[in-house]
């Protein structure tokens, strides 16, 4: 599956920071349960690459990606624990390099249209506006279009429920990333149905 395919298969592609290594498997049948199979395990936290492999190992429905890449030395170890995918908020000559190495497939993070440029000269069609708000959101998707027609987005950060629809109406976006579908609070408390609820109208989004 190339990043094409793994980006239209849902509408959004849930952004996780695992605190408490215990919820990663319990949280990723709670997504795939409300149809939402990508997910994005960040490496914020400690526990980043081994949720990735423990989901990996017992949710093989799932279509693991791994965020927050901002080394090159990372795509090798989370392509082995499991990801198939790479997300970075930047690109770098370095993550490039780690991305060939590894084989692992990147979408790199831009915020300007230089950035956009850069990125596709780099061979890097399928990009993540980020932070998708501050850098003018539903706006900056709109007039980047125009001039950069052969690249898709996946708009992340800022994004909710409310305003996914929005984006997902942008014709040079593919899906959406956002953390909205697992909060903090629904984590802390084991309420696995109330993440399965947020999957399932994310899942309907369109």
């Amino acid at each position: 599956m190339n990043l094409l395919e793994i980006m239209r298969t849902s509408p959004v592609i849930p952004v996780i920071a695992i605190d408490d290594l215990a919820h990663a498997v319990p949280l990723a049948r709670a997504l795939v349960a409300g149809g939402i199979r990508v997910l994005e395990v960040t490496l914020r936290t400690q526990h980043g690459l081994s949720a990735i492999r423990a989901i990996a190992e017992q949710v093989p429905e799932a279509i693991l990606g791994v965020g927050t890449l901002t080394r090159s030395e990372d795509f090798a170890a989370a392509r082995d624990a499991g990801a198939v995918f790479g997300v970075s908020p930047g690109l770098t000559k370095e993550l490039i390099q780690g991305s060939l190495a590894s084989g692992l497939p990147l979408l790199p993070g831009v915020m300007t249209p230089s950035e956009v440029m850069a990125a596709r000269e780099a061979g890097f069609h399928q990009l993540k506006l980020f932070p998708a708000v501050p850098a003018g959101g539903v706006g900056m998707l709109n007039a980047i279009a125009g001039p950069l027609p052969d690249v898709l987005f996946c708009p992340t950060g800022g994004i909710s429920q409310e305003t996914a629809a929005q984006f997902l109406a942008c014709k040079n976006v593919a899906c959406v990333g956002g953390s909205w579908l697992t909060p903090k609070d629904a984590l802390a408390a084991g309420d696995w149905d109330r993440v399965t609820a947020l999957a399932k109208a994310a899942a309907g989004l369109k």
